[in-house]
C-alpha cells in the first residue's frame, strides 16, 4: 500500500464501541474507576478495534536492527559491530526480548533494515536491508527521501503481513548501536526543544561521551535543518532505517486497528514522526514505559502519551513493550470476562 494511501486509510477511533466499554465497565462487579488506568485501557482498545470486547491475544513484536554511520563521532559505549551480532542473539532466542516475548506470549519478528555489512541468511531472520547502515547525519543526510519513504513502506509491509496472519496487537522494538543520537535528533527536531533536553546516555556514554552526542545533534540540525511540519523529511535527514520500518509498523497498524504498544526511547521516535504524518495515529498507540533515557519523556509528552509503567529501564529492544502487551491483554479479559452486577446477583452501591 502506498504511504499516502495507508495514512488516508487511518480513521479515528469507534466511539459505539467505547460506549459500550464505558457502559460495561460501569456494570462490572467493582466500584466504577476501582482498576484504574486498567478501565481506560481497555475503553481505548475498544475503540481501536472496533470490536466489544476487543480481541489482543495474538501478539507481535517487531525488533527492527540498523547501524548508523554518526557512531564514527564517538556517541556510543560499544562499537557498531554490536548490532549485527546482537540480531544473531535475537535470532538463537537469547536477548532479553526473546524471554519477555515468550513470557507474554508474543512472537518476535526480527528484521535487518540496514545493518552494516551482510548477515548470512537464517530461517526467522527477515531482510529488508535499504542500505548496510546510513550516513553520518554531521556530516549530511542519513539517507535519501526514497530511501526513508522505502523504509517505511517495507515496515507497514511487513505489520501487514502479519496482520493478516493474525496478529491482534503490534509492539515495536529496536537494534542499532548508536540510534538513540538519531532519536534524540528526532525529537529536538519535532519539538523544538534544545538537543540539551533530548540527549542521554544511551548505552551508557561517560561525560565526555555525552558532549560529544549533544554536539553531534547539535550539528546534525544545523547542517541538514530537518522541516519538522515533514516527517519524512525529518527522518531523511537525521533518523535510521529501523526507525524509518518502525513507522511503517505504526502507521499499518493504525490503519488495520490494532493497537501499537510503543517501546523506548527509539520507539518513541518512529512514533512522532508517525504522528506527524497522520495526527490520526496518535490514538492507535500505548505507551509502554518511561524510559530511563533523557528526553523521553518531552517525547511522550508531545505525543501526549501517558506510559503504563516506568521501570527504570532503558535496554530497547522491544522489552518495555512485551511487558506492557499483558498489561493490555489483562484489561482486556478484565473486560470480557468479569461479572457484571446483574450476572453474579451482587447488590449495587446504595
Amino acid at each position: 500500500m502506498a504511504l499516502s494511501e495507508l495514512i488516508r486509510t487511518i480513521q479515528p477511533l469507534d466511539e459505539r464501541a467505547m460506549e459500550q466499554a464505558q457502559n460495561r465497565q460501569n456494570r462490572l462487579t467493582k466500584p466504577p474507576g476501582s482498576l484504574g488506568r486498567l478501565e481506560a485501557l481497555s475503553i481505548q482498545v475498544a475503540g481501536i478495534t472496533g470490536q466489544m470486547p476487543p480481541q489482543v491475544s495474538q501478539k507481535v513484536v517487531f525488533v527492527m536492527a540498523g547501524d548508523h554511520g554518526v557512531t564514527e563521532e564517538g556517541v556510543s559505549a560499544y562499537p557498531s559491530e554490536v548490532t549485527a551480532q546482537m540480531v544473531l542473539n535475537f535470532l538463537r532466542g537469547g536477548a532479553a526480548i526473546n524471554v519477555l516475548a515468550r513470557h507474554v506470549g508474543a512472537k518476535v519478528v526480527v528484521v535487518d533494515m540496514g545493518v552494516k555489512g551482510s548477515l548470512d541468511a537464517q530461517p526467522n531472520l527477515i531482510s529488508a536491508k535499504i542500505a548496510p547502515g546510513t550516513q553520518n547525519i554531521v556530516k549530511g543526510a542519513a539517507m535519501s527521501r526514497e530511501q526513508a519513504l522505502l523504509a517505511i513502506q517495507r515496515g507497514a509491509a511487513l505489520a501487514e503481513a502479519e496482520i493478516r496472519a493474525g496478529a491482534q496487537m503490534l509492539a515495536t522494538g529496536d537494534m542499532g548501536i548508536g540510534n538513540t543520537t538519531p532519536s534524540a535528533a528526532i525529537a529536538a527536531a519535532l519539538s523544538g526543544k534544545p538537543p540539551a533536553l533530548c540527549v542521554g546516555r544511551g548505552t551508557g556514554v561517560d561525560e565526555k561521551g555525552l558532549e560529544r552526542k549533544i554536539a553531534a545533534v547539535e550539528r546534525a540540525l544545523t547542517v541538514n535543518q530537518p522541516n519538522p511540519d515533514d516527517g519524512l523529511d525529518v527522518l531523511a535527514k537525521v533518523g535510521g532505517f529501523e526507525i524509518g520500518g518502525l513507522v511503517g509498523v505504526i502507521l499499518a497498524g493504525a490503519a488495520y486497528r490494532k493497537p501499537v504498544v510503543v517501546d523506548g526511547f527509539i520507539s518513541t521516535a518512529a512514533a512522532m514522526i508517525a504522528v506527524r504524518l497522520a495526527p490520526l495515529a496518535r490514538h492507535y498507540l500505548i505507551a509502554s514505559h518511561r524510559s530511563k533515557e533523557q528526553g523521553h519523556t518531552l517525547m511522550l509528552d508531545w505525543l501526549g502519551l501517558e506510559p503504563v509503567f516506568d521501570l527504570e529501564m532503558r535496554l530497547g529492544e522491544g522489552t518495555g513493550a512485551a511487558l506492557a502487551m499483558s498489561v493490555v491483554e489483562a484489561a482486556c479479559k478484565i473486560l470480557a470476562e468479569m461479572a457484571t452486577f446483574d450476572e453474579a446477583g451482587v447488590s449495587e452501591k446504595i
